[in-house]
């Protein structure tokens, strides 16, 4: 290959590391309206009374939005393909606030100092209301949305009066027969926190009016084309009054993927036809967007003596917080996405359900539930092990998906369920369990060395698989123009949130036409100009977007062939492209691409080469990863340290391995924060107390030992080249893995994350 499996430097890598580069803030204009949102200092609270007089008389004051004078409709904020799956249970303004720094007002002033002092102004007498914070105690409270307008738009279990947002309830084979058959049952319970995406730049947006009058967005998001539909329905307007753009992103990892910071300046621009704008501050992204969902997991595993795995039973609580943005995905996809590796099994079951309470909203975040999921149930793995006095690495290859392999519960829980079974035909997963064993010595070091009299290492690992898109749900176009000196722009609506996807499609393109990278131009996320894409979410902007760049370059090139002919006057058979140059095969004429497209651009045809591609994924192609801990645990203080973290990923071909290789390394390093520092805690009225980088901790290269990833040597065919994606797999591993690593260590089983000191100094 020419350009692919080829470690390209990102395109845009120079003006990033340079400052080149222009985000939303840079290109919004001086004098736009500074918007701000009053937030509610309550968890939750009805509005008795809310007075702006003073706060409008303040001068420089533009505007100032209530719920007493802003549209009530329902909608839901969650970057998902239509009809969603979240509910419609979100206001622009509401006279119901359900969390700590839920929106009470809108304000737009001439400049922040102005906005800042009206917003203080505004005078709000609250009916505070007993708030619901005991996630097991959730549905039997008082509902958190008392009012009768929610709804969603396909059943999900939904019933607000006991707070219950989703339920996901499937199963294969008899549960209680298998667990009664087994020669041993062990019962677990364990629980991941709320966890902050921490992505560099926060949820910022500005609007304007363009010259017809339509309501331009310019924002930071991993969803334009979700966020014109959201807009459209919670404003009321048509979705072509609506154009929504994307410019380049200072991360996201799911934070982006629900709309947030876009309504605002959106109002105040239709009120007042100005330009307006909004920054989140990082106090305002802790208490004001999402973060991962808490949840808590029973679990119980049947199996015989000799390691056979019998029956897994799995019963999550999921906390989504005040509103429902992802509850039903990410719920589903812990169980979907995990019972799914051990494949031996003569049943098991899944219950799930996602409820409402009165914290800081659940939502995206890179794992989208798998990672919750995998915690669990490679946490029961582990302590099934040392039940059966069984080397952990041995009870996985006995039980999990081997290459060829398949099992019932992919069409169960799939939208191929009654269709012919689904085998992974592209599975390395054993070899990265090999693989991973022998990088990290696990012979020689397994299961824990004495270093001092108060420093013991342990080692631990864990296996998971993600996705690669999302099968017959969503999709992704790819447009590709030649331009009048041979080369092409490649328009994306995938949105590159700073992953090197604009680079890794480039790649792609370049490959499929047999062109050198330097000829195609890539244009990305405008909803008016470049053709539609659900967005970058669920591991599948590779993946999906990948094969639909494929499809419009093979339709290119037909293209080029059809106009060859027609330039060469002779039929489309005798014609050639190798990239370069047209080629007339009878008799070996040829004309430059360069040549070729001046002339039908100008001389000769009068016509502009264009065409699209588009892709939905039909089958499941999961990437797999084998994750191994080498941990420090000091027997004094209690504190670990992650000494190794050893990552062998399947990701099919990898388009980029250096772009890969950092996205694994990315991965491990949140997934150790999830594991041993990022604490989440909240007051007893529900005020969340961690809401900055001084208070919630996230590691730093200091923190995070050597991590050492290696990329599996494998091939999907239903992939673009090969690949399958790596985003999401890679986070998964890393906590289940650490904490039996503390286990082997010192005998500490944390079974409520995060391991920090005073937990395991308590046990010890």
């Amino acid at each position: 290959m020419k350009t692919v499996n080829s470690s390209i430097s990102k395109l845009d890598g120079m003006s990033l590391v340079t400052g080149k580069a222009a985000y939303t803030d840079d290109f919004a204009p001086k004098d736009a309206l500074i918007v701000k949102v009053l937030r509610s200092p309550h968890a939750f609270a009805r509005i008795k009374k809310i007075d702006t007089t003073i706060a409008e008389k303040v001068p420089g004051v533009a505007c100032i939005f209530t719920h007493k004078n802003v549209i009530r409709k329902p909608f839901t904020r969650a970057g998902q393909c239509y009809p969603e799956l979240s509910p419609y249970d979100k206001f622009l303004l509401d006279e119901y606030v359900r969390h700590v720094g839920d929106d009470v007002a809108i304000i737009a002033a001439i400049d922040e100092k102005t906005a800042t002092k009206a917003m203080k102004l505004i005078k709000v007498e609250y009916d505070v209301l007993k708030p619901v914070l005991d996630l097991r105690e959730a549905e039997n409270s008082n509902p958190v949305h008392p009012e009768e307008d929610i709804f969603t738009k396909l059943e999900v279990g939904f019933n607000r009066q006991k707070n219950i947002v989703a339920k996901i309830d499937f199963s294969l084979g008899d549960i209680d027969e298998a667990l009664a058959s087994s020669e041993i049952v062990i019962k677990r319970n364990y629980s991941t926190q709320a966890q902050a995406q921490g992505m560099m730049e926060t949820q910022r947006t500005y609007t304007y009016l363009d010259n017809y009058g339509r309501l331009v967005v310019v924002t930071s998001t991993q969803i334009p084309f979700h966020v014109r539909r959201i807009l459209a329905n919670a404003l009321d307007i048509p979705m072509s009054k609506i154009r929504v753009i994307k410019p380049r992103i200072g991360g996201g990892f799911g934070s982006k993927q629900t709309a947030q910071s876009e309504f605002y300046p959106a109002l105040v621009t239709l009120e007042t036809g100005k330009p307006a704008k909004i920054v989140y501050s990082r106090k305002e992204v802790f208490i004001g967007t999402t973060s991962r969902h808490a949840m808590t997991f029973d679990i119980t595993i049947g199996a015989d003596r000799k390691g056979k795995i019998k029956a897994i039973d799995m019963e999550g609580l999921w906390d989504t917080g005040a509103y429902g943005e992802h509850a039903q995905t990410t719920l589903g996809a812990a169980g979907k996405k995990v019972l799914t590796l051990y494949n031996k099994v003569d049943a098991c079951r899944f219950n799930g359900k996602a409820l409402y309470t009165n914290h800081v909203p659940g939502g995206a975040l890179r794992g989208f539930g798998v990672t919750q999921g995998t915690f669990a149930l490679e946490s029961a793995i582990n302590e099934l092990a040392k039940e059966l006095d069984i080397d952990p690495i041995k009870l996985r290859e006995i039980n999990m998906i081997k290459k060829g392999e398949t099992t019932p519960l992919y069409n169960i829980v799939t939208k191929g369920a009654g269709n012919d079974p689904m085998y992974m035909d592209s599975c390395l997963l054993e070899y990265c369990v090999n693989r991973g064993k022998e990088l990290i010595s696990w012979n020689a070091k397994y299961p824990k060395r004495v270093i001092s009299s108060t420093k013991v290492r342990g080692m631990g690992m864990a296996i998971s698989q993600q996705g690669s898109g999302l099968p017959n749900i969503d999709m992704a176009s790819a447009t590709l123009k030649l331009n009048d000196d041979g080369f092409f722009t490649l328009l994306l609506g995938a949105t590159d949130i700073g992953t090197g996807s604009d680079t890794i499609l480039c790649q792609i393109a370049a490959e499929a036409l047999n062109v050198d990278i330097d000829k195609i131009i890539v244009y990305a996320s405008d909803t008016d100009i470049t053709p539609f894409d659900s967005g970058a979410y669920a591991s599948s902007t590779t993946y999906t977007t990948g094969n639909a760049v494929i499809d419009a370059a093979e339709k290119m090139k037909d293209l080029i062939i059809s106009y060859g002919a027609k330039y060469f006057e002779t039929v489309d058979e005798n014609i050639a492209f190798d990239g370069s140059n047209i080629i007339r095969k009878d008799n070996n004429e040829k004309i430059s691409l360069v040549e070729f497209s001046k002339k039908i651009t100008y001389n000769m045809l009068f016509t502009q080469l264009v065409a699209t591609g588009s892709f939905v994924p039909k089958k499941a192609a999961p990437p797999y990863m084998a994750g191994f801990a080498e941990v420090e645990v000091d027997l004094e203080t209690g504190k670990v340290d992650v000494i190794d973290f050893i990552g062998v990923v399947d990701c099919g071909t990898p388009i980029n391995p250096k772009l890969a290789k950092v996205q694994a390394e990315g991965g491990i390093v949140q997934g150790i924060g999830l594991a041993l520092y990022e604490e989440v805690k909240y007051t007893n009225e529900g005020r969340l107390i961690n809401n900055t980088f001084m208070e919630y901790k996230m590691p730093t290269r200091m923190d995070t030992g050597n991590i050492y990833v290696e990329l599996a040597d494998g091939y999907d065919e239903t992939g673009p080249y090969g690949a399958k994606s790596i985003g999401e797999v890679v986070i998964n591993t890393v906590a289940p893995a650490i904490t039996e690593a503390i286990y082997n260590a010192c005998g500490v089983r944390i079974r409520d994350l995060p391991a920090t000191p005073e937990k395991v100094l308590l046990q010890l």
